[in-house]
């Protein structure tokens, strides 16, 4: 098995946009290619252009109408059909937008298809993460769901347990959905809750149907989560779940919509707070996976201030060359983030907030507290169906 990590990228990606005034800006997977390539890291990686996942690939997950719904709609945005999602305020139409996310959901599926293969241990897609597409509609400025595809793939090529942790701060519900009855695949989800947030699902009581009870998690945080908060409820619930299930493979969704000056949602997490948990993420995969692992974007709507810096961390991460939060950014980059945008960059890879503390879930717990509250939540709900103490 080689050693380097891979990174899937084609510029082609930056073509996922939704129109100037939409918040899933493509400019912040620009700005993150070239930071990555700022700080070197691309001599530490194998980076792949995979093809785009074609009709058979797709079928996977997706509906075969909607497929064509979505082809139809690509070659004429105006005729674009509400009922599957498409030509809506979150989901616009666009010219050429099936090309495009078949792209994206292609770099998913070959990053999976190069880690279950043995090609490379760490593989990352940070075009994607697009969790809320389903079977039949896009939703949530997701039209083909990139990560359920490619743990589809990965139990197609004979995977018989595939862990999914999903950070993104709105709730994992289309890779929930399609693996809802399925318990060769455990989804994890850590979103702010539903009654403040699209898209109003992932209570702690969803935890998967038929032969998939109990293969659902859902941890709901309450607005307002901080880096401590955050942290806690992420190891109080996650390491066991994984020690518990010893995936084959653990894919893992990134958004960096969990920060605090994300336009789009009310969690207050750090970057350097989401860096602790990609780094945890890679040490799971580890301990628990044989370090297979398959690392996905997400959402992420400060497209200059957090979202490069963010998933740049990622890839280092995954590459076996961790930046250290202190480190300052290079000047060159900050010069590109003003040709394109006009905004200053940021000047370090932190927030301020390394190294971050919290408290481990075994030294007790607050009944009074609303995040503690969360997590006994999540624990009471889906613990006992696994057999584990709640």
């Amino acid at each position: 098995m080689s050693g380097r990590a891979q990174l899937m990228w084609d510029e082609a990606v930056t073509g996922y946009d939704f129109g100037r005034d939409h918040p899933m800006d493509p400019v912040r997977l620009a700005l993150t290619r070239r930071l990555v390539d700022a700080f070197g890291l691309d001599k530490d990686l194998d980076v792949v252009a995979a093809k785009p996942a074609g009709d058979s690939t797709l079928r996977l997950v997706h509906r075969e109408d909607y497929v064509e719904a979505v082809k139809a709609a690509s070659a004429d945005p105006d005729s674009a059909d509400g009922a599957y999602g498409l030509g809506t305020m979150d989901d616009p139409a666009f010219a050429g937008m099936h090309e495009v996310s078949a792209l994206i959901a292609g770099q998913s599926v070959g990053a999976a298809e190069a880690v279950w293969a043995g090609d490379v241990l760490h593989a990352v897609n940070f075009s994607g993460g697009l969790h809320h597409a389903m079977p039949g509609a896009a939703s949530g400025f997701c039209v083909y769901n990139d990560a359920s595809l490619a743990i589809a793939r990965l139990l197609e090529l004979g995977a018989e347990r595939v862990a999914y942790v999903d950070v993104d701060v709105h709730h994992g519900d289309g890779v929930q959905a399609a693996f809802w009855e399925d318990p060769r695949v455990l989804t994890i989800s850590l979103h702010e809750h539903p009654q403040t947030l699209f898209p109003q699902t992932g209570w702690p009581e969803e935890t998967g149907g038929g032969a998939g009870e109990g293969s659902a998690v859902n941890v709901a945080l309450p607005a307002g989560t901080g880096d401590a908060g955050w942290l806690r409820a992420f190891h109080a619930v996650v390491p066991e779940l994984l020690a518990d299930f010893r995936p084959q493979v653990l894919v893992s969704q990134h958004g960096a919509d969990t920060h605090f000056e994300d336009p789009l949602a009310h969690l207050a997490v750090s970057l350097d707070a989401q860096r602790a948990v990609q780094v945890a993420c890679h040490s799971l995969a580890h301990e628990y996976a044989d370090g297979k692992w398959v690392a996905l974007g997400g959402g992420g709507y400060a497209v200059v201030e957090v979202v490069p810096r963010s998933w740049t961390h990622l890839v280092a991460i995954a590459a076996g060359r961790e930046i250290l939060p202190e480190t300052m950014i290079p000047e060159g980059w900050r010069q590109e983030v003003f040709a394109r945008t006009r905004e200053l960059g940021p000047q370090r890879m932190t927030d301020g907030r390394w190294p971050v503390g919290y408290a481990d879930w075994e030294s007790g717990y607050d009944p009074a507290d609303r995040l503690d509250q969360a997590v006994v939540a999540t624990r009471r709900a889906v613990f006992p169906l696994r057999g584990l103490l709640a």
